[in-house]
C-alpha cells in the first residue's frame, strides 16, 4: 500500500507493481481523470522541474512516456543548449549536453504518470480516503497496514498490506507514529531560507526566446531574486519569480511586474509588457528546507518505508524533489531483488548515502552562500562555494564547462566529475578574472497571431 498519490507515490507504486500481487494507492483527493491542480498539491499551480536524471528514470519506469508527453503539446529542449541561464547576473554559454527537458506543467506531468500507473492491472486507487494511522502486530515490530476513513463516513477501516510506503509529503506523520509505537525520535535537519515565489501564466505576443526553451536568472548573494520563465503545455508560458530571506514577489499585478523588472534577465519583463495574462498571480511560501534522518534510528518497524518529500524537502528552486522521488523508487526496486520485503534500515542507509546526500550537500552549499541564511560554514564548504563561483564565472566563457556544470545540476553526473584535476585547472584559468562581459539580450520578435499553439509550430515558425 502506498500512502499518497503524489508523483513520489506513483513512482513507488510502479516499482512495487512488479513485485506484489496488488498495489493500493490511498489518497484524500480524487485522482483518476483529474487534469488540473489537486487540492492537496498546492505546488501544482507552480513550476515543477523534472531534472534530466529524473526524466531518464521516468522513461525507464514507463517506456515511451516522454514522447507521449511531448505529443500532448509539451515543449522540450536541452537543459544547457536550449535554456538561457544567468548566474551572478551574467549569461552562461549554451551547448547541447544530452539533458532532456520536459517542460510540462505539474498537472500535465502528473496526469501522464498517473495514467500509465493506473494502466497496470494490479494497481488500485483508493480515492477520497483520509489516512488515520498505521496498523501493526501486537508487539509493534511490524506494520501490517493502515487505518483509513472514507470522506463523508464516520467509521474507519483497516487495509492490510505486506508493505506500506509513506509518500504523504512534508506533512508526513511517520515521525509521530513512530513515537506512538515506542520508537525513537527522528532527527530532523532544517535550514531557514525564507523562500517565497509567485507564478503566473501568459500567452506571448512577442518572442524573447529565439529558439530557447526557458530563460532562468538565478538568485545570488548580491541579488537574492530569480525566476524561471519557460514555455509549457497549452501554448502558454509559465513564470515563477522568487526571492529568498523574505524578499518575496507581491501578488498584485503591477507589483509583480515591478519585481520582475529587477531581475538579471531584462527580456522577461519586456516580454510581459507584450503578453496576455491567463490567470492571477499565485503565491507560495517555503520557509525551511527539511531532512528526516531515518537512517540514524537504532531500530525501525518492518513493513514500512518512506519516500519523497516525506523524507527530504529540498529548496524547490533547485528542482530536485521529483527527481529524488524517482531515485527513491529505484532504491526500493533495488531492495526488492530477492523477492522479500525490503529491510527498512538497509533501505534508509542506501537512500541517504547514494540518493539524498549528494543533492542535499549541493543545495546546502548554494543556500549558505547567501549571508543571511543561518548555518555553519566550515572551511571545506567555503572552499566549495568559491570553486562553484569560479565554475559559474568560467561557464560564461566556456561551453564545455557550462555543459559539465549543467550535467551535475541535472544529477546526471556526480560532483566528482567537476573535481578532476584537468577540469579544475581549466575552471581556474577561465574563471579567476571573473565572468565574461554582459551581453545585451536579443530583441523581441513579434509572434504572428499573438501566440504559438504548440512547440512544433514554434520550431517550424522559427
Amino acid at each position: 500500500m502506498v500512502l499518497g498519490g503524489s508523483i513520489a507515490g506513483l513512482f513507488a507504486a510502479r516499482v512495487l507493481a512488479d513485485a506484489y500481487d496488488e498495489v493500493q494507492i490511498v489518497d484524500r483527493d480524487t485522482l483518476i481523470d483529474v487534469a488540473g491542480p489537486r487540492r492537496s498539491c498546492p505546488q501544482g499551480k507552480h513550476i515543477n522541474g523534472l531534472l534530466a536524471r529524473g526524466q531518464q528514470v521516468m522513461e525507464e519506469f514507463y517506456p515511451g512516456i516522454t514522447n507521449e508527453i511531448f505529443a500532448d503539446g509539451v515543449p522540450t529542449g536541452d537543459l544547457c543548449g536550449n535554456v538561457r541561464w544567468y548566474f551572478n547576473g551574467v549569461r552562461i554559454q549554451q551547448q547541447e549536453a544530452g539533458l532532456t527537458c520536459v517542460s510540462a506543467s505539474r498537472p500535465m506531468l502528473e496526469k501522464h504518470i498517473r495514467r500509465r500507473t493506473a494502466a497496470l492491472p494490479n494497481v488500485v486507487f483508493v480515492e477520497q480516503h483520509d489516512i488515520l494511522g498505521l496498523a501493526t502486530t501486537p508487539d509493534k515490530s511490524k506494520v501490517t497496514g493502515a487505518r483509513v476513513q472514507a470522506r463523508g463516513q464516520k467509521r474507519e477501516k483497516v487495509i492490510d498490506a505486506d508493505l506500506v510506503i509513506d509518500a504523504t509529503g512534508r506533512g508526513s506523520r511517520t515521525p509521530i507514529w513512530l513515537q506512538e509505537l515506542g520508537y525513537g525520535l527522528v532527527e530532523e535537519e532544517s535550514k531557514k531560507v525564507g523562500l517565497g515565489y509567485v507564478t503566473q501564466h501568459y500567452r506571448l505576443k512577442s518572442d524573447p526566446y529565439h529558439g530557447d526553451l526557458s530563460i532562468n536568472p538565478v538568485a545570488n548573494a548580491t541579488l537574492p531574486r530569480g525566476a524561471i520563465f519557460t514555455k509549457t503545455d497549452g501554448g502558454r508560458v509559465e513564470l515563477t519569480a522568487y526571492g529568498i530571506l523574505g524578499d518575496h514577489p507581491p501578488t498584485d499585478q503591477q507589483g509583480f511586474y515591478d519585481f520582475v523588472k529587477t531581475l538579471a534577465a531584462p527580456e522577461i519583463h519586456e516580454a510581459l509588457m507584450h503578453a496576455e495574462p491567463l490567470d492571477e498571480p499565485v503565491a507560495f511560501r517555503f520557509p525551511t528546507t527539511l531532512r528526516r534522518h531515518y537512517e540514524k534510528l537504532d531500530r525501525f518497524p518492518d513493513g514500512l518505508l518512506v519516500v519523497g518529500d516525506a523524507v527530504t524537502c529540498f529548496n524547490p528552486v533547485y528542482a530536485q524533489g521529483m527527481t529524488v522521488s524517482a531515485l527513491s523508487a529505484l532504491t526500493i526496486r533495488n531492495h526488492l531483488h530477492s523477492g522479500a520485503a525490503p529491510q527498512p534500515m538497509q533501505y534508509f542507509q542506501d537512500l541517504s548515502k547514494n540518493v539524498i546526500d549528494p543533492p542535499w550537500e549541493m543545495t546546502n552549499t548554494v543556500d549558505l552562500s547567501f549571508p543571511g541564511v543561518e548555518g555553519e560554514r566550515p572551511l571545506q564548504m567555503r572552499f566549495a562555494q568559491k570553486f562553484l563561483k569560479l565554475v559559474q564565472y568560467a561557464a560564461t566563457k566556456d561551453k564545455a564547462i557550462a555543459a559539465q556544470y549543467m550535467r551535475a545540476a541535472g544529477l546526471i553526473d556526480g560532483p566528482e566529475k567537476m573535481q578532476r584535476p584537468g577540469f579544475m585547472l581549466k575552471v581556474l584559468l577561465k574563471g579567476i578574472f571573473g565572468p565574461a562581459k554582459k551581453t545585451p539580450a536579443p530583441p523581441l520578435v513579434p509572434i504572428a497571431g499573438g501566440h504559438v499553439e504548440t512547440w512544433s509550430e514554434y520550431r517550424n515558425a522559427a
